[in-house]
């Protein structure tokens, strides 16, 4: 197939994709519902509220799980429609081991939704722990970090290992670095990043969700250009998937992706920009994601060295929110960024 065909066999996916989600939300939401899979005030118990729990506290009560749903429609319609559209004749071709790539994708999609999902378990039937202000949920910070670390280097070996990955290609420049073995703690380091950086970001309605659709377009082009099969057909089922979602997580949002959707997405936007080859790119397309998390950095170390905060209240779409802005005006001025960057990414990719 000629890449024309291979955009509209994408596109077609993508459609099919988000119909079929969309059948699946509003049943999920009232499952949420009756299971009390509902998000909590983490301010109980104290008389003085953080800025965080002013601004936020409204939106307890609201469903948490989307990301479970994702997870597993995605998981399922990729066993469905790949083996469908290889039956059909359509050449699979991937840069990599077919099977191994496909063991690196679900067992990181997977692996990494495991970890959000025990967060969210612990956050929601957990006893309260006491914090500076009051109970809080979930798991330890320590804990989780440790977990993504861990499986981050999983991940990072098997890039190496199985997929022989083991060079870092700085676009313009046209300069490749071997980074041999050491390419495993380099793997490891951005798929841990990408996963703090989008769970950063997934704090207002709609915000992780819709750059991560403005992401997602972008990687179809890269990966139908790049003739990989299995990897545009897994960006197309995701992204048509989190286009339904996001038609019920846009202000006033009526579910959350939840750990499980924000901990498995991050790491997987950052497999996909190692996969792909072009590490550049993908902190130029996930722009967005990259200042949340330096601002969350900012402002741990200016408060760790200068015994203050250097923003009102941090990630960054915090202090827009805490300055007076309005939720969705922060969101869509993030999109409209999220698409320029994700323009400018495509186009160094394609030089």
């Amino acid at each position: 197939m000629n890449l024309s065909n291979l955009l509209s066999l994408a596109l077609g996916l993508v459609i099919f994709s988000f119909l079929s989600t969309s059948v699946l939300v509003v049943p999920f939401i009232d499952l949420l519902y009756k299971l009390k899979l509902t998000r909590r005030k983490e301010a109980v118990g104290s008389n003085r509220k953080s800025l965080f729990d002013k601004l936020h506290d409204h939106k307890a009560g609201t469903p948490i799980g989307g990301g479970i749903l994702l997870i597993v429609v995605v998981t399922v319609l990729f066993v469905f429609i790949f083996s469908f559209v290889s039956r059909l004749g359509v050449y699979i071709q991937s840069s990599f081991s077919l099977r191994n790539e496909l063991i690196v994708i679900f067992f990181t999609f997977l692996s990494f939704g495991a970890i959000g999902f025990l967060d969210d378990y612990v956050k929601i039937f957990g006893k309260p722990k006491p914090g500076n202000m009051g109970s809080v949920f979930g798991l330890s910070r320590t804990r989780k970090l440790v977990l993504q670390i861990i499986f981050a280097f999983v991940v990072a070996g098997m890039l190496h290992f199985l997929l022989g990955i083991g060079i870092l290609h700085i676009p313009y420049f046209d300069t490749v670095i071997n980074l041999g073995i050491l390419y495993i703690p380099f793997a490891a380091f951005v798929i841990v990043f990408f996963t703090n950086a989008f769970n950063f970001t997934d704090g207002l309605d709609g915000l992780a969700s819709g750059l991560l659709m403005v992401y997602l377009f972008a990687y179809i082009i890269i990966a139908v250009n790049n003739l990989d099969t299995p990897m545009f057909i897994f960006i197309s089922i995701w992204l048509g998937a989190v286009i339904a979602f996001l038609y019920f997580n846009v202000f006033p949002a009526r579910i959350f992706l939840g750990d499980a959707g924000a901990l498995s997405f991050g790491a997987m936007i950052a497999v996909i920009g190692l996969i792909i080859g072009n590490v550049a790119t993908l902190f130029i397309i996930g722009g967005i994601f990259v200042i949340e998390a330096a601002s969350s950095a900012i402002q741990i170390l200016s408060y760790k060295f200068r015994g203050k905060k250097f923003f009102p209240l941090a990630p960054i779409h915090h202090t827009f929110l805490a300055m007076g802005w309005e939720e969705p005006k922060i969101v869509m001025r993030a999109w409209l960024a999220g698409i320029m960057l994700a323009v400018f990414g495509l186009w160094l990719a394609a030089i």
